[in-house]
């Protein structure tokens, strides 16, 4: 049984990645300052 152990903690290891990739979109305006920059 150590591949349920192993494939439960590779969705883990991936869904946390993916929850805090879109968490650091929401929060930080990477985009956002690009463009403010280029237009002042």
């Amino acid at each position: 049984m150590w591949y349920f152990a192993w494939i439960l903690g590779v969705g883990f290891a991936c869904a946390f990645g993916v929850i805090n990739a879109m968490w650091l979109e929401s929060v930080c305006d990477i985009d956002d300052q690009g463009s403010s920059g280029a237009e002042k």
